[in-house]
């Protein structure tokens, strides 16, 4: 609380003291600030003036006989002049043309200010309507009813005004379908020289690629890093800067801090007009977790639009260190690696100055969010540590000329303005038509010759079923009493089927809740009793974990993989139906219920058993799967306590021959997390293995993998349970239910396999080959010992023997006598994000 006073109130401080130096800093050459549909002058604090559109004599608009000229019933004299261009607007009822005579070439902002006014002519929120700019397409079939928000909006773009021999800017609004455009005001002003770069970083890391030109730019966000929202009043430009609070993926792991702005400085080459200093002097950087070695990032998450190429900008400024080249850290983003051991005092050659770099990314395909995450360096005798004080992400348009989707502008564009662009365009675009038409017929008549064969059966994905509206019958592709086919991917359910399975999903069925949703106990009509995973919309788990899941399931089976009966994906729904497992997961049997706690042959046997499945997974299927989930929820329980390994959703194809890792966006839960995956963005099966040798220690012990409400040195199981290995004293962490019960010899086994699991590099863990012929030594010698010793006091088992100190024969590559530090998410406490989801799965 302290830190966000204090940074209040030197923001109150320097809006008193700069506010009127700020707002005349900056003269454009061009600045058309147009109040649509008013009739008086508005003069807002900020600096601007805006005119009405109707009689400017720098603006033009047309045509004007289409025109209706609307006001609110407001009585101005008690709106805020801020607000006074949303108290009015102008509609059109054909396509119509504002055109703005600038006085230079290059970059403008152009800015649009839309709102539904409220009158008894026109239904504004209904309205549907496409915006074109100098040919770039910047809004498709807007509607404010698909907006989905009832506040004012601002669309912020960036248009090269010059750049096809056209002085002039011309803004068209077109109705679509019978309806109208309208616009509250247009706001026109140069862009300084210098403010966007010739050179760019592409994202993964290149060499630098020269900025894209004869493109157009779309603010997406603005973001003031740890520091309050920034008006227009505060902007030289006029731009609005918003708190980064809403972004962050775990507000926990980020602390904000801030400095006076009167000693932030602009470095060489760094335009004032960047950013303002209110954004530089303020910053998030990373919390104190409380730990030795602190290995988390900081994660902001935002929604993008697919498809599209990004300008990404961050802006840095050093208002933590004491000293230069104190403070180095990463940047990332898209789990890409932007910045590697950064050190921003190398670019301002001192503290408390500006700098911002920018680099170019592409958003990511089938994924609508872009993550962007800052952490400390690998670098020793460094304190781990990261900063970032704003950030902009720039949507710049498509080859198609287009801002909002792949819809070209040209239809709409006026036929007088940039004809020689269009025609070749279309002659273009006549010819590859041509060409598809003759490719289209040349493949009906090879189909229609075609020697009719047997349908094989196709491997891949299944597409689901997309019925709109209520389901009335059981019967459904795939199901008993259905003839189809599902392909081989299991039974294919009728969603009133599962429904009635579930008596309409009953509470008092739930089994289970996780990320992907909630799972209740269900009977089929043939009395079969199935496990019904029913997932939730608002869940970050969805099509791509449900799909994977099923293709995953239908090509495995094994006794130790729980086996996929069926699936629906009907009205929108993904439900998977299992086979149940009468006695649930294998934590609730370890701690947190009532149930008895198991023996150490049973746990012994159960970790047995998930080996197998896990070996079976890696060796076994037709080619090599990694679970990358692996957790004591993850690991079911029959009635007869045998283990399966379930929930594929993250699961991903091992390597080829040709290859030693997968590339892939880290997932994975809280505290099971393989460090060297997690660093590298390496996946390999030795990232199951880990997470294995966490769930040994986790069964061994009978506390959870993370639990920050004991002492720091305890919150990880897997460092601290190491610590005591090491040590030679695992019995002392051990679960007391085990004492008197667990071979000295058995458990010795036991505790190497681990450490050998939870090795730091993935070459020097075992296979899951070698951890099952370990676990299976270890249970034999439990079992030898008890046919062979009759004495329950024997030495041979651990009652509690304070000296107990067995011989310790360290890892191949690891130093007896250090405890290795784990680099990864889950060195921290759960204060902290663990990347995707802090629930995890």
């Amino acid at each position: 609380m302290a830190g966000t006073k204090g940074l209040l109130l030197i923001y109150l401080v320097y809006v008193c003291c700069f506010k009127s130096m700020v707002c005349s800093s900056f003269s454009p050459l061009d600045g058309f600030f147009i109040d649509c549909g008013g009739n008086r002058t508005l003069k807002l604090e900020d600096g601007r003036v805006f005119e009405p559109d109707y009689g400017n004599a720098d603006v033009g608009f047309s045509p004007t006989s289409h025109v209706v000229v609307l006001e609110t019933d407001m009585d101005s004299s008690n709106e805020s002049n801020d607000l006074g261009v949303y108290n009015s607007a102008r509609v059109f009822t054909v396509a119509s043309n504002y055109t703005f005579s600038t006085k230079e070439i290059g970059h403008h902002w152009l800015r649009l200010h839309f709102y539904p006014v409220e009158n008894p002519h026109y239904n504004l929120t209904n309205a549907v309507f496409s915006v074109v700019s100098d040919g770039i397409r910047l809004l498709h079939e807007f509607s404010y009813s698909k907006f989905g928000k009832s506040s004012r909006l601002l669309k912020e773009y960036i248009i090269d005004v010059g750049a096809s021999s056209l002085k002039d800017l011309v803004l068209t609004l077109s109705p679509v379908n019978g309806s109208v455009a309208f616009i509250n005001g247009i706001e026109v002003v140069s862009v300084p020289n210098g403010l966007f770069g010739s050179k760019v970083i592409p994202v993964p890391l290149g060499t630098a690629v020269d900025m894209p030109t004869n493109v157009a730019f779309e603010m997406a966000y603005r973001i003031n890093m740890g520091g309050p929202l920034l008006t227009p009043k505060n902007d030289t430009l006029w731009r609005t800067w918003e708190p980064d609070k809403p972004y962050l993926a775990n507000p926990a792991a980020a602390h904000n801090v801030s400095a006076n702005p009167g000693v932030i400085e602009y470095s060489a080459g760094v335009l004032a007009e960047a950013a303002p200093k209110w954004v530089y002097a303020t910053a998030q950087e990373m919390a104190n977790a409380n730990v030795t070695d602190q290995k988390f990032n900081i994660s902001w998450f935002f929604e993008v639009d697919q498809n599209f190429t990004y300008l990404v900008r961050f802006h840095f400024c050093d208002i933590v260190s004491v000293a230069p080249h104190s403070l180095i850290f990463n940047v990332y983003i898209n789990n890409q690696s932007a910045l590697n051991s950064f050190d921003i005092s190398t670019k301002t050659m001192e503290l408390s100055a500006a700098y911002f770099i920018d680099f170019l990314v592409n958003a990511s395909v089938g994924s609508n969010q872009m993550l962007v995450q800052i952490g400390p360096s690998v670098l020793r005798n460094f304190p781990p540590n990261a900063i970032l004080n704003g950030l902009e992400i720039i949507k710049i348009s498509n080859p198609s000329d287009s801002l909002d989707g792949d819809f070209h502008a040209i239809s709409i564009y006026p036929k007088s303005l940039k004809i020689k662009k269009w025609m070749p365009l279309a002659i273009l675009s006549c010819l590859g038509s041509f060409a598809l038409l003759l490719i289209c017929l040349a493949v009906f008549f090879l189909c229609l010759h075609r020697s009719k064969k047997p349908k094989h059966q196709p491997s891949a994905w299944l597409s689901l079923p997309t019925q709109i509206g209520v389901s009335e019958t059981k019967i459904s592709t795939g199901s008993f009493a259905s003839t189809a086919q599902s392909l081989g991917l299991g039974r294919i359910l009728a969603f009133l089927e599962i429904r009635e399975a579930t008596n309409n999903f009953d509470e008092s069925l739930v089994l289970g809740v996780g990320g992907f949703g909630k799972v209740y106990r269900g009977v089929l009509d043939n009395g079969v009793v199935v496990a019904v995973k029913r997932g939730n919309p608002r869940s970050q788990q969805g099509l791509t974990e449900f799909k994977t899941e099923i293709e995953m399931l239908s090509k495995l089976r094994h006794r130790h993989l729980v086996s996929l009966i069926g699936y629906c994906g009907e009205l929108n729904e993904m439900i998977l139906v299992y086979e149940f497992m009468a006695s649930g997961p294998l934590r609730k049997h370890l701690y947190d219920s009532n149930l008895p706690p198991l023996t150490w042959k049973q746990r012994l046997e159960i970790c047995i058993g998930a080996a197998k499945g896990l070996h079976y997974l890696h060796t076994g299927a037709a080619e090599s799967i990694i679970h990358r989930d692996v957790k004591t929820t993850n690991i079911l329980l029959d009635e007869n306590l045998n283990a399966k390994v379930a929930d594929f959703g993250l699961s991903k194809s091992g390597p080829t021959l040709e290859q030693t890792h997968v590339s892939t966006a880290v997932k994975g839960s809280f505290g099971y997390l393989d460090p060297e995956y997690f660093r590298r963005q390496q996946l390999t099966e030795k990232s199951d293995v880990y997470s294995f040798g966490v769930v040994l220690m986790e069964v061994l012990c009978a506390r959870p993998a993370i639990n920050p409400a004991l002492p720091r040195e305890q919150v990880n199981l897997a460092e601290w349970a190491m610590c005591w290995q090491k040590r030679g004293r695992l019995d002392q962490i051990m679960d007391p239910h085990l004492m008197g019960s667990a071979n000295v010899e058995s458990l010795r086994k036991f505790g190497e396999t681990a450490e050998k699991c939870l090795a730091e590099q993935g070459v020097e863990r075992p296979t899951m080959g070698d951890v099952l012929w370990n676990l299976e030594y270890a249970l034999q010698l439990q079992e030898t010992s008890i046919q062979t010793v009759a004495d329950e006091n024997s030495a041979n088992y651990i009652p509690d023997i304070p000296d107990w100190s067995p011989q310790i024969e360290p890892a191949d590559g690891d130093d007896a006598g250090t405890i290795s530090n784990k680099e990864s998410d889950a060195a921290t406490s759960s204060l902290f994000s663990q990347l995707m989801d802090p629930k995890g799965r």
